[in-house]
């Protein structure tokens, strides 16, 4: 530790039901300034609960007991106390994950940054109006002034994670809750990020960093603190911990790293990722995947081989270009060619704003090219008319980063899985349909059923938004970012259940996302994106060894890694 301990937590609990286990279980902790403290743990273990309870943000009904809760010696406020409006933002920042429902979608970024000056700084307005573009240059964001009059919804992913950021930072607090920062960020973007926050804790800044990554933690935290449900199993200085972890669940994490894991292996995945059980913490992690019954997929999804089907997708010299407020245009794609092989997966990388979803929203007919070609195994889809594409799109599925946002909150999953059940087009032969096989598809309990989708882990919403692509019977998937939002145990076992599913059923993927270690293990062939341009393509393997362009080999020079 490099001080006295700015913030104290000691004997921290949260219960939501006094008769059930507490999400929180008795966790204390120091963090002095100028200390980074990484909180790590599979989805549900209790690590963001402990986060926003540091905030007084525990969720309604959750009842918080501690014996000591101080900040620079001071005791933090009873939850919902007037006083925590002058420590939040101003002692306390917070930066989240969910960038699209934590910005006002009405206001511009750069408004929702100068509320934070404005509130908890003496700046004038000009000079808030300068430190908005300065905080939005250091964290990566290119065309400061242009993106600070934008609102989120104009933003890619990426952009929004990083206004949130720099909202966070805005007026210096002492310590800085970042609740999975770096998530929605591509390499070269989470690098720059990190940085930031490296320099940040550099200058005395204190630091708490909830996260799933752990080649994140071994590059910005001191220390770490392994958690598992509810309880902080480990905790240690990183590089110690990373090195020769003694709790089972940080070695599973370490176990569950894509990372160099080749094509076609599965990742080792604790015996429920979703749901950790007293028996989970007594098994050794094991190679997992998902053993799927036979007799859920019908001979008709093995009739017809990859190799007499013409290319599942082809985008051919697509561009696309759009407004801004200024009357200008920016290119979103220029000239890109596509093709996605039949039964085989396409991994689509490249930086926050590249046009990677806008690939995948033409590919899926929610936008229509300014110019080139798109076809659907071998037939004209780009140019067709929505009616004309109704009786075909259920060859075609979709699989998002936020399955939570994509579902109607109101609908059971067996509803949702109903619903989707019905897009299939009459007489079409679908492997799966019912919703006892989607499920059992999908390696989830029929018990979950009649539950909602906010009643649902992390995992079982991917695996539920899973199951609803595969309702209808496509034969080719469009995956964007479907992991990213997960912790590696849970994406271990979700990356190993689409590659089983894929061999079961000859789909066809393409894979877009900003994790290179996840590509790499996911994808048969790589298309590069950068700036709108597809600038290599190649057998991954040869993309990853033998990178031809510069912006791929600065890419792969960014690539985290565990320090160890």
């Amino acid at each position: 530790m490099t001080g006295s301990p700015l913030l104290r937590v000691s004997d921290l609990s949260v219960h939501f039901d006094r008769s059930a286990r507490p999400a929180v279980d008795n966790v204390s902790f120091d963090v002095a300034a100028g200390e980074c403290l990484a909180i790590v743990g599979e989805s549900g273990s209790g690590k963001s609960v402990t986060a926003r309870s540091l905030l007084g943000l525990a969720p309604a009904g959750a009842h918080v007991s501690f014996s000591e809760l101080t900040l620079a010696g001071e005791s933090l406020p009873a939850p919902g106390a007037r006083r925590w409006r002058t420590i939040r933002g101003a002692s306390i920042g917070l930066v989240l994950q969910d960038a699209l429902v934590s910005l006002d979608p009405l206001r511009p970024v750069g408004r929702e940054i100068d509320d934070v000056l404005r509130l908890h700084t003496t700046l004038s307005q000009r000079e808030r109006q300068a430190r908005v573009l300065e905080l939005l240059d250091a964290v990566g964001i290119p065309d400061p002034a242009l993106r600070a009059r934008q609102r989120s919804g104009e933003l890619s992913g990426g952009l929004r994670q990083r206004a949130l950021i720099a909202a966070g930072i805005a007026a210096g607090p002492a310590l800085i809750i970042a609740d999975e920062p770096t998530t929605a960020l591509d390499v070269t973007v989470q690098a720059r990020v990190l940085d930031l926050l490296a320099s940040l804790r550099n200058n005395g800044t204190a630091m708490i960093l909830i996260t799933h990554d752990l080649a994140v933690v071994s590059r910005v935290a001191g220390r770490v603190a392994v958690m598992s449900e509810g309880r902080i199993v480990e905790t240690g200085e990183t590089s110690a911990v990373l090195r020769a972890p003694t709790a089972l669940p940080t070695q599973q994490l370490l176990a569950a790293i894509p990372v160099d894991v080749p094509r076609g292996v599965a990742l080792s995945v604790p015996a429920d990722a979703d749901a950790p059980t007293a028996s989970a913490a007594s098994s050794p992690p094991v190679a997992l995947s998902p053993t799927l019954p036979s007799a859920t997929f019908s001979t008709a999804s093995l009739e017809h081989p990859a190799a007499a089907r013409p290319p599942a997708l082809e985008l051919r010299s697509v561009s696309r270009r759009y407004p801004t407020p200024r009357g200008e245009a920016i290119q979103a794609l220029d000239a890109v060619s596509l093709t996605l092989d039949a039964g085989r997966t396409l991994g689509l990388v490249g930086q926050s704003g590249s046009g990677k979803t806008t690939i995948a929203r033409i590919a899926l007919g929610l936008e229509t090219a300014d110019s080139g070609d798109v076809l659907l195994n071998g037939n004209e889809w780009g140019s067709l008319s929505a009616r004309e594409r109704r009786p075909l799109r259920h060859t075609l599925g979709a699989i998002y980063q936020d399955a939570l946002s994509s579902f109607d909150p109101r609908l059971s999953v067996e509803r949702i899985l109903t619903d989707a059940l019905g897009v299939g087009a009459s007489g079409t032969r679908q492997s799966l349909t019912t919703t006892s096989e989607l499920l059992d598809a999908v390696d989830l309990p029929q018990s979950l059923k009649n539950r909602r989708p906010l009643h649902l882990s992390g995992g079982q919403r991917q695996r539920v938004a899973i199951a609803r692509a595969l309702a209808p019977g496509p034969q080719t998937i469009l995956c964007d970012e479907p992991v990213s939002s997960l912790d590696v145990s849970t994406q271990a076992r979700v990356l190993n259940l689409l590659d089983e599913l894929q061999r079961h059923l000859h789909l066809s993927y393409l894979f877009i996302s900003h994790d290179l270690g996840v590509i790499r293990h996911m994808s048969d062939r790589v298309a590069v994106i950068n700036e709108g341009r597809i600038v290599e393509t190649g057998e991954t393997e040869e993309i990853f060894i033998a990178p031809r362009d510069p912006y791929t080999r600065s890419l792969l020079a960014a690539l985290p890694r565990v320090r160890r």
